[in-house]
């Protein structure tokens, strides 16, 4: 029989952050596959695990999950680990998950603190609906396109950064998205952890005169109903009915379903549109 996949979640600051089901099942399986063995093994050390470890990250995940599933399809019970947080959680560990499901290997996840979670349940901003960016694209065209999407989501916003690149960020944010409520969570579960609720111009302005330190979760405030209805209502207005209605027309809708939505979106009757087209 094959064995099973296990993705552990580790701390994401603070030992204390690990589970007992975590410790165990590292202990028990056959080995453990880990972002940094450096980093790991202080974690290993700390709980008096002695199980043998290899590395997986970032730079070998394709090649070095194939060795991986080899392992697993010979029966070996394999545990992944990164540095902090949940395993494929913009860390290394979703390859290895799709190539076990195409093999029919086992696949289980050991929960603990993710740091993503961690911030947006105590940012005090809305967190029923909400949209994880992890760290923004490196490649111009790509970090634009991703930063354009953010303008238009309406759900609170979740995205990484480390300290070195904070300032720049914060000012690009704020170039496009304008002056959002922000929550910045700095060293999650680490015994410096600090909160700060504030907007984006608060914040620039903050980090303007104080150096960041640590690494951040930046917690943002989506776009608000208001703004969104305001907005369509400003691109409507720009059209005349005729047009409105051809918009819909060219999309494919009957003529019927398209008074309807050109109604909707002016927030008027069917029989307006109706009397006025007439």
């Amino acid at each position: 029989m094959a064995g099973t996949l296990y993705l552990v979640a580790t701390p994401i600051g603070n030992m204390e952050d690990m589970t007992y089901r975590a410790v165990r099942i590292l202990k028990e399986v056959d080995f453990i596959a880990c972002e940094d063995t450096r980093t790991s093994r202080k974690l290993l050390d700390h709980f008096d695990i002695h199980t043998p470890t290899t590395s997986y990250h970032e730079f070998n995940k394709i090649e070095k999950a194939a060795v991986l599933l080899r392992k697993l399809e010979e029966g070996q019970n394999l545990a992944v680990i990164t540095d902090a947080g949940a395993p494929g959680i913009s860390d290394p560990g979703e390859e290895l998950v799709a190539m076990c499901y195409e093999e029919g290997i086992n696949v289980s996840a050991i929960p603990g603190a993710t740091a993503s979670i961690v911030a947006v349940t105590s940012s005090g901003q809305k967190c029923r609906r909400f949209s994880f960016e992890a760290f923004l694209p490196k490649d111009k065209k790509e970090r634009r396109r991703v930063l354009e999407e953010m303008e238009r989501e309406t759900r609170t916003l979740i995205v990484y950064e480390a300290p070195h690149h904070l300032k720049e960020t914060l000012k690009e944010l704020h170039s496009v998205l304008g002056n959002r409520d922000i929550t910045l969570c700095r060293e999650l579960t680490k015994k410096f952890e600090e909160l700060q609720k504030t907007t984006l111009e608060g914040a620039m302005e903050y980090y303007s005169t104080n150096e960041p330190r640590g690494e951040y979760v930046l917690v943002i405030a989506g776009k608000t109903k208001e703004e969104v209805e305001a907005e369509a209502s400003a691109k409507w207005e720009s059209l005349s009915i005729e047009e409105h209605m051809q918009m819909y027309l060219d999309e494919g809708m009957d003529k019927k379903s398209a008074m309807k939505a050109v109604a909707k979106d002016r927030g008027v009757s069917k029989r307006d549109i109706y009397n006025a087209l007439l």
